[in-house]
């Protein structure tokens, strides 16, 4: 396995091992720091970011290495060089890649044509990092990942998806709760349910966000808006939303020792309100934390080949 691209190009070993080596760079930050010694990491960000470049750019100057970040105006893809030519050239100077942008067939692009690791920092479909980071962070506060209850509120977009991918892997039931036309991909909760029960967990999805949270040792949301959203969808998501919003109410329907978990931005008062997510239940900024240990432990099994994935 060359490139990090989605969840599912991990096996439940592979899933596995990078929990562990987190876990490991948690604890000990600097115990691969000649990896990248005398390496580049170009890192391209065509959104916005704080949590993932700042992470990203730390977890590679931890292994020795120079993050080297670029936007879409200071490459010359936007004067028409094709992704495939950036990426033999980025691949002749670089360890690896790391890119955030919009449309996965871009990264996909981007991996088939280097010749160097290629991982995915967010698009429109995944984010695989963060899901990592997820579950770092649930498995550091619990002790364990199987048998727990996960819900997800809110819009079933990357976030969500990814997370159903990763927890499906680890044997954690997952129940998303979404707005009708606001669910995950059909083909991904197919293969999440598929993997869940192989591993004694399961995958479910409901329109009623209490059901969702009832018994949950994780309630969990993201963001509702979207960058470059135009006002008319913007009013239409926050009324149609609305009632998936994190408060105290739901919280109590999850189990006695829930936490509430968010990606981060945060908007209080829209997803959640801030009673919940300034709370003492609250792991937000645990998970902010653990972005630096996940992307640390991603560059590391990638650049030394320790991940399986599909044969």
């Amino acid at each position: 396995m060359k490139d990090f691209l989605r969840i599912t190009d991990l096996t439940s070993d592979d899933l596995a091992l990078l929990l562990e080596l987190a876990a490991g760079f948690q604890d000990k930050p600097g115990s691969a720091q000649d990896l990248l010694t005398h390496r580049i990491v170009p890192m391209y960000f065509a959104k916005p970011s704080t949590r993932t470049r700042l992470s990203t750019a730390a977890a590679v100057a931890r292994l020795g290495g120079t993050p080297v970040t670029v936007g879409p105006d200071e490459l010359q893809l936007r004067r028409g060089e094709t992704i495939g030519d950036t990426a033999r050239v980025m691949g002749s100077y670089a360890a690896a890649i790391v890119i955030r942008t919009y449309a996965d067939a871009d990264v996909r692009g981007l991996a088939a044509a280097a010749p160097i690791p290629v991982i995915n920092a967010l698009t429109d479909g995944h984010h695989p990092l963060q899901a990592v980071a997820d579950l770092l962070t649930v498995q550091e506060h619990f002790g364990r990942l199987r048998g727990l209850r996960v819900a997800y509120l809110g819009d079933g977009g990357n976030v969500a998806r990814s997370l159903m991918e990763a927890a499906a892997l680890t044997g954690m039931d997952v129940a998303i709760a979404s707005p009708p036309g606001h669910e995950p991909p059909e083909r991904a909760v197919v293969s999440a349910t598929a993997a869940a029960r192989r591993r004694g967990g399961r995958v479910a999805l409901t329109h009623d966000p209490a059901e969702a949270v009832r018994g949950a040792s994780v309630v969990y949301t993201d963001v509702w808006l979207s960058m470059g959203d135009p006002d008319r969808e913007r009013t239409r998501r926050l009324r149609t939303l609305a009632p998936y919003r994190v408060d105290e109410r739901l919280m109590a329907l999850a189990g006695g020792d829930a936490v509430f978990m968010h990606c981060l931005p945060a908007h209080r008062g829209q997803e959640v309100t801030p009673g919940v997510i300034d709370g003492g239940r609250s792991l937000a900024f645990r998970q902010a934390a653990n972005r630096l240990p996940a992307a640390q432990a991603v560059l590391y099994a990638l650049l030394t080949e320790r991940l399986e994935g599909h044969r």
